[in-house]
């Protein structure tokens, strides 16, 4: 039997999953890096550390699979990782300064020039989105605008999971639900859209060849492939964003299911089998990893990112926090947290958002600041629900992914503030476990992306919506809606003394 190892380049460090032909996590490895952060608002990696890392976990999980059992060949490589960043590179492939990445908040000039530029409705209509300082193509204009050297040496633009990849294989190449991302694509021509580089003033050619997700985009270099016990000629699929290739892992490849993932980031995901496009550009329409399919995303900047923020700053570990979270009574006690601590995407867009807890009273303990921490982290994304559902796809059922869906608590506030039920998988490996499935379609162990899709099993039993709980959310979200609106303003004063 064969195996696949999905590869994700994420935010906190690489992953690989080696995945067998029925579906079968065998090895799995991981390797950290560090986030820099030279300036207030700036998020960025030295992609030479992404290499190593990639190396150092797909060498380690193909040994294990190649010493299990008399050894388990490698049919595939998949690839997916962190979207939007920026990697920069010369003629001659060297990295021209480091990644600019999904988090990185200092494009806000540029994105204003981009929408003034283009137009909003018209960037809305070709690439499904209005200008977001996450997005890649700002990170092109800032570069422009404030490297003016690094600007003229520049030759290729790569997303981070791609420039993996081209050290992988030698190849320039993406796929389109990674490549919906960057701004520079026409979503439903599912290609670089000409009218918009040219607005831009940015080369097409220095953007990589687009490729369906489970199509072959390259195979390992001999000298690669010999470092990592590999036999030559692995072929190394395009593979996807890491949430379009995560819910292939989880098989959201249909209409009436949704994931919700709490990483970093929280995102909440809705197949789609035509381009729906939210015109007030709340939610995000991109391109699936699913040939031809698309997907509506609202994302959270800070998810899981705002419990590890208030777990550095309370110095406790995560199992004390959530034990104490549990405790508390559902709504915390009238106390409310707005997770912007990084900006806001989904549903307000808005990088200058600041984040805070409303509602404080003596009585309040840690306890019921985490408990209220995770309730607005999923408030948050119940109103890209909302969003979404307003566009009419309309989710009966959320499978749950990421960190938080290995915690109970998480699981059934998810169910409680969605009113839905709410799954985890069987094998629930992230993102990787969904590349290393569209890596068994492009090696051939896989017939299409239905049959991997199908590998993705939700356990029987549901954590079900509390009644009782609902209630008591009710009425919390309604004051938490009106909370960004009632101090927007003042975000925006702070933000602008910060600068």
């Amino acid at each position: 039997m064969t195996v696949s190892v999905g590869l994700d380049i994420g935010t906190s460090g690489a992953r690989a999953v080696a995945v067998d032909e029925a579906g079968r996590a065998l090895a799995i490895a991981a390797s950290p890096y560090p986030l820099l952060t030279p300036r207030p608002r700036w998020a960025e990696q030295d992609p030479e550390q992404w290499w190593r890392a990639a190396q150092a976990v797909l060498a380690e999980v193909i040994t294990r699979v190649a010493g299990d059992g008399g050894g388990r060949p490698v049919a595939a490589i998949g690839l997916t990782g962190q979207m939007h960043g920026a990697v920069f590179l010369d003629a001659r492939g060297d990295v021209i300064r480091p990644a600019l990445l999904w988090n990185d908040q200092r494009t806000g000039r540029q994105t204003a020039w981009i929408t003034e530029r283009v137009g909003r409705d018209r960037l809305i209509k070709i690439a499904g989105n209005p200008a977001l300082t996450g997005f890649q193509a700002p990170k092109v204009i800032w570069l422009r605008d404030e490297e003016p050297a690094s600007y003229r040496r520049l030759a290729h633009v790569l997303l981070p999971k791609d420039y993996v990849r081209y050290r992988l294989t030698g190849e320039l190449a993406t796929d389109a639900s990674d490549a919906a991302g960057t701004l520079f694509l026409d979503l439903r021509a599912r290609n670089w859209s000409a009218e918009l580089c040219d607005a831009l003033d940015v080369d097409v050619g220095w953007l990589p060849r687009v490729y369906e997700s489970p199509e072959p985009a390259g195979v390992v270099r001999p000298a690669v492939a010999a470092g990592l016990g590999l036999p030559a000629s692995v072929p190394v699929a395009a593979g996807g964003g890491d949430n379009a290739a995560a819910a292939i892992g989880t098989g959201v490849t249909r209409d009436g299911v949704a994931s919700s993932s709490i990483g970093t980031s929280g995102v909440v995901f809705a197949h789609s089998d035509a381009p729906v496009i939210d015109a007030a550009g709340g939610v995000h329409a991109f391109c699936h990893a699913v040939p031809g399919a698309y997907c509506l995303l609202g994302v959270t900047l800070s998810a899981g990112g705002s419990l590890r923020w208030w777990r550095d700053v309370t110095g406790r570990d995560y199992a004390e926090l959530t034990e104490e979270a549990a405790a508390v009574p559902a709504g915390s006690e009238g106390l409310l947290f707005l997770p912007y601590l990084t900006g806001e995407r989904s549903p307000h867009a808005d990088p200058d958002a600041r984040g805070a807890f409303f509602g404080l009273t003596a009585r309040h303990t840690r306890g019921h600041m985490t408990r209220a921490l995770m309730e607005g982290v999923l408030f948050s994304l119940r109103q890209a629900l909302e969003a979404i559902a307003a566009l009419g796809v309309r989710p009966a059922e959320i499978r749950a992914t990421g960190g938080g869906s290995g915690s109970p608590l998480w699981r059934r506030l998810q169910a409680d503030i969605y009113r839905m039920p709410v799954r985890r998988l069987a094998v629930d490996e992230g993102a990787a476990y969904g590349a290393a499935l569209l890596g068994h379609v492009a090696g051939g162990t896989l017939a299409d992306v239905g049959q991997a899709a199908a590998l993705a099993r939700p356990v029987a039993d549901a954590d079900e919506p509390d009644p009782a709980n609902e209630a008591v959310y009710e009425d919390l979200y309604a004051v938490y809606r009106d909370l960004y609106r009632a101090t927007a303003p003042d975000m925006h004063r702070l933000s602008r003394l910060q600068r």
